[in-house]
């Protein structure tokens, strides 16, 4: 983004603020929270971040992810800066959400293959009994316990997202293939390859009412899934291949707003088209 276009977004940004129609942010335990003007029960939490893929930051299928960051967020709450080692996210709020940027550098010593991703946790708020536990309360209006209101993009289009089992983006099939033969990875017992692949790295989530929409996702990506015990939604960020050294940047998009999946996924293919 041009620093002229930049500075003239944060500015619109913090009018909206200061007249208090726009969304704010705020720091938690674990990332920053989005929380939009006059519905404060609707705040969605971005975890970042929970898990790597395919030799992200650490070899493995699989390895942790960390969020004892750095987290910066300005006084008017219309920007933040979440920064750990190689990683560095700039959030910025819009009237229907944020804008995502984040610049990854690979410091790991090792080479990341074409798969490898980083995966952001966007939630509602801790289900009740889960582990880890926290204080930090369920926003019932998008917890989707009956696995009904959430979605992500396929070839056939808009398309429910109805259980745990993990959407890899169709382009990336044929690598993942010789990876995992039969779509076996370590994470396969909790995440099962599904059939059905992505065609867009953005899921979506309708509120109870149906009245609201939020959504994450990614001009790059490797998977989407979801419905863990946080209610989350998972749209891993593509960072590879990566040498050691070597910076890239990925854009991506928080939706939170009222309307409707349609609507959420049309924004989301006008900001990065495919």
């Amino acid at each position: 983004m041009k620093p002229m276009r930049r500075v003239a977004l944060m500015l619109c940004a913090g009018a909206l603020a200061a007249a208090g129609q726009g969304p704010r942010l705020f720091e938690w335990e674990r990332g920053v929270a989005l929380q939009q003007h006059g519905r404060d029960d609707l705040t969605m939490y971005l975890w970042f971040y929970e898990w790597n893929l395919f030799d992200a930051r650490s070899r493995g299928h699989q390895s942790p992810g960390t969020y004892r960051t750095e987290r910066l967020v300005n006084p008017g709450g219309t920007s933040a800066v979440i920064r750990t080692a190689g990683l560095e996210l700039t959030v910025d709020t819009v009237a229907d959400g944020a804008r995502l940027t984040l610049k990854v550098t690979n410091v790991s010593g090792h080479e990341w293959r074409e798969t490898a991703a980083i995966i952001p946790c966007w939630n509602p708020g801790r289900v009740p009994g889960t582990n880890p536990s926290s204080p930090l309360p369920l926003n019932a209006d998008f917890a989707d316990p009956a696995r009904d209101r959430s979605y992500f993009r396929s070839a056939a289009g808009i398309t429910l997202l109805d259980s745990r089992a993990i959407h890899f983006n169709h382009w990336l099939r044929p690598a993942l293939d010789r990876m995992g033969p039969d779509g076996v990875f370590a994470f396969s017992y909790k995440w099962p390859t599904s059939d059905v692949d992505a065609t867009a790295g953005v899921l979506i989530r309708e509120s109870a009412d149906r009245t609201w929409v939020t959504g994450i996702g990614w001009e790059d990506f490797t998977s989407v899934q979801g419905h863990n015990p946080w209610s989350c939604l998972h749209a891993s960020i593509r960072v590879g291949p990566l040498k050691p050294g070597e910076s890239k940047t990925i854009r991506g998009r928080l939706f939170l707003f009222p309307g409707s999946r349609d609507e959420c996924l049309t924004r989301f293919e006008k900001e990065f088209p495919n």
